[in-house]
């Protein structure tokens, strides 16, 4: 497709009426939206006239609200509308959100001498946590109750199964401790 004098003065006269470059493109036929912009450019068209629709609704957005006969605006003040200016469709003003209450930390339980398991009393149904450290001879396992298929208990699970979310959080709180201290 070539760009005729009789295409380009079309495209011009669509540009000054107010059409969008998809609506040009689908008029003249054979010409992606693309190549509308980029020969509107290359022309020099920058201004537009407006559009019935976008005239329309700039007389009703500046259009003051009438007051009724029983309300006045003094005895019934609104709060301030938030103006947006430029395409801010996705960036949406809230008010800021209350910090969500921290969770409770699981409070580390004192395993009973009679419930610490050493390695060779650990069945399937009983902690797997390890508690101190391997090579001393004060290390042993939770043995609190576990339920099936899991191998840990209710406690201990909490602190290994964290949602993906926490613990980069918790990760980056110890980066950040680090850094500074």
């Amino acid at each position: 497709m070539s760009w005729t004098s009789e295409r380009v003065d079309l495209l011009k006269k669509l540009w000054g009426d107010g059409l969008s470059a998809s609506q040009i493109a689908a008029e003249l036929g054979g010409v992606t939206r693309n190549a509308v912009i980029g020969k509107v450019h290359r022309l020099g068209l920058s201004g537009r006239a407006k559009t019935q629709a976008s005239a329309s609704q700039k007389s009703r957005k500046t259009a003051k609200p009438a007051a009724s006969d029983t309300q006045t605006q003094a005895e019934a003040p609104q709060a301030p509308m938030p103006q947006s200016i430029g395409a801010t469709a996705l960036k949406a003003e809230a008010a800021p959100a209350a910090a969500p209450a921290p969770k409770s930390q699981p409070v580390a339980e004192l395993v009973p001498i009679a419930k610490r398991a050493t390695i060779l009393t650990l069945t399937e149904r009983t902690c797997k946590w390890p508690i101190g450290d391997p090579t001393s001879d004060d290390f042993y396992f939770c043995g609190h109750a576990s339920n099936p298929g899991v191998p840990y208990c209710a406690h201990h699970c909490r602190i290994a199964y964290q949602p993906a979310s926490d613990r980069r959080r918790g990760q980056n709180q110890n980066q950040r401790a680090a850094a500074t201290g």
